[in-house]
């Protein structure tokens, strides 16, 4: 496993404003979704929002440094708009060059990120540079489908064949991990709305540590680590959520679901 690493997600919500501006809409806030949503199953049968009409609330991760020390945070709009929320993720890899580590990063996260940056006028070589500007990142860059700058699970996972593609909920709880405890994407309108910025980060770092746990196992079955630093790691990651508070409920959960499955039925069993 190469350090730093930087598991992240993000949350979105349609982007009324952009919407409007783009189908030319001259409607009340209160109708514009629902005229959005209906225009886009014309369009594609689904009500799944093109990319650029995703405005980030909230971006969550967990970082791993070289010694092994761990931070989980999030950026929401409880205190940033949405370009202040972009300006702060991608400034850290203006600092550090992380792996990046996500769930279906490719096709939705970092394409939101890479339009929501570019709609409010940031920079951000130090993510999108293919080597136009640092030569070496022509051969390990984080876009590159194939390459470990930038290692999104749901595709690796799938051996990078879309029919193979798995949800993050189900994948988390076949090993034994909480997934998203019965909670759903489709709340996070109401979070915003009646700014429940607590329990939407808390969300979002649900799905962050799901896949933080997931890529452990990854990195195990790819003789990237060996079973002892498998099990240092998943202490490690328990001893350091015991300090947060908001993780509880995550916690007990996974507690719980790692009785689900004979490899991870002794995750909790140490000196912990």
């Amino acid at each position: 496993m190469r350090l730093p690493v930087l598991v992240f997600d993000i949350e979105t919500l349609t982007d009324l404003k952009s919407g409007a501006h783009l189908y030319g809409l001259d409607l009340e806030q209160a109708d514009l979704e629902q005229a959005l949503t209906k225009l886009r199953r014309q369009e594609s049968g689904m009500d799944f929002q093109r990319l650029p009409l995703h405005e980030i609330v909230c971006i969550s991760g967990l970082w791993i440094d070289e010694n092994g020390g761990m931070r989980l945070f999030s950026f929401s709009q409880a205190q940033w708009s949405e370009a202040e929320i972009l300006s702060k993720f991608l400034s850290i890899f203006d600092k550090r060059h992380p792996t990046l580590v996500s769930w279906n990063g490719s096709q939705f996260d970092l394409p939101v990120i890479l339009f929501r940056a570019m709609y409010h006028g940031l920079s951000a070589p130090s993510l999108f540079d293919q080597g136009e500007i640092d030569q070496q990142k022509r051969y390990n860059n984080y876009q590159n489908r194939y390459h470990h700058r930038h290692v999104d699970l749901m595709d690796v996972m799938a051996m990078f064949n879309g029919r193979h593609f798995q949800k993050l909920d189900d994948v988390a709880h076949l090993l034994g991990y909480p997934g998203k405890r019965g909670v759903s994407g489709y709340f996070i309108p109401d979070y915003v709305k009646h700014q429940q910025w607590l329990e939407l980060s808390s969300y979002c770092e649900g799905d962050v540590l799901n896949t933080w746990l997931i890529y452990l196992r990854w990195s195990l079955l790819k003789g990237q680590m060996l079973s002892e630093d498998h099990r240092l790691w998943i202490e490690a990651t328990i001893t350091y959520l015991q300090t947060q508070p908001q993780q509880q409920d995550f916690l007990q959960s996974w507690r719980e679901t790692s009785q689900h499955t004979a490899f991870t039925a002794s995750d909790f069993s140490g000196p912990l």
